[in-house]
């Protein structure tokens, strides 16, 4: 058996898993990827597949569909893979199973391998997905990325397919005077409406970005143009020292301070040098000049 594959990828001008091929009905520089190594994982069975129909489309248009099983086989390797490998390669050499078209070998890799499990993977991300921030065109893709090989068809598709888009965009479509009744259509007209509204949107805030721009002009010009206001400072005159009476000549001035109310030389340990030239007259009024009792000036 694997000297058969490598007969037939050796006559491809191919090595193999990992290595460089070039097929005979491609060009001499033309470079087409390869699958990926199968492993039995379901969940990568699809993505699989569709790199071999790929390469085959590519690289092995006219070779016959016995020399493409075989190389679509070479990739098929690890663990149950190898056993389910065998089991057709027995079935192919003993006339029990034919393929007339790659595409039904494709169906009985997907049944072997994904089957009930894949198809309950698929749903279950069909179910959680939503187009959130996603554009519409992001949104179809994905959502046609994940319903195939989920099962579902129909209604119950564009049910789903609906619930995942955002519901403004679900609204306009259900409102409309003719709603989409096909996939296709909702696919179409969403991607549509939603390329408009985000149009619209950017051309709003386009607008608004000049207005705001408008406005603020002026106010910035004007503002320049104002002459800086005049800072009135209150001179502060120098204080003047006070000054009393000037002391008459040959009088020795005395620092006393003296409580009103009371008599000079009551309560003080220093007693009031007195004015020998003041006046004995009224001795309950202070003197003009030092301020003391008993005396005037």
């Amino acid at each position: 058996m694997q000297a058969q594959i490598q007969a037939l990828l050796a006559a491809q001008g191919g090595t193999g898993a990992g290595g460089a091929e070039t097929g005979s009905n491609a060009g001499p520089h033309m470079e087409v990827a390869k699958p990926a190594i199968f492993n039995e994982e379901a969940g990568k069975v699809g993505g699989f597949i569709t790199a071999c129909r790929l390469f085959i489309r590519m690289k092995l248009r006219g070779t016959m569909v016995e020399e493409q099983v075989q190389w679509v086989l070479s990739y098929v390797q690890g663990g149950l893979a190898d056993v389910w490998k065998e089991n057709v390669m027995e079935e192919l050499e003993s006339g029990e199973i034919e393929y007339e078209t790659a595409e039904e070998f494709f169906t009985s890799l997907r049944k072997g391998f994904g089957g009930g499990e894949e198809e309950s993977v698929k749903v279950a991300e069909l179910r959680r997905m939503e187009q959130g921030g996603k554009t519409m065109e992001e949104y179809v893709q994905e959502f046609k990325r994940t319903v195939r090989g989920s099962g579902y068809e129909g209604r119950p598709l564009i049910e789903e397919f609906k619930r995942g888009m955002n519901g403004g965009i679900r609204r306009k479509l259900m409102k409309a005077e003719n709603p989409p009744t096909s996939i296709e259509q909702w696919y179409r007209r969403a991607t549509a409406l939603d390329r408009n509204w985000r149009e619209s949107r950017r051309e709003e805030e386009r607008l608004r970005g000049k207005k705001e721009v408008g406005r603020g002009a002026p106010k910035q010009k004007q503002k320049q143009s104002l002459p800086r206001p005049l800072v009135w400072q209150r001179r502060q005159m120098p204080q003047q020292a006070t000054m009393g009476p000037a002391p008459m000549e040959g009088v020795e001035r005395t620092n006393v301070v003296v409580v009103r109310g009371q008599r000079a030389g009551q309560g003080m340990g220093v007693p009031l040098r007195r004015d020998p030239y003041a006046m004995e007259v009224d001795r309950e009024r202070n003197c003009y000049a030092c301020g003391g009792f008993g005396h005037i000036a």
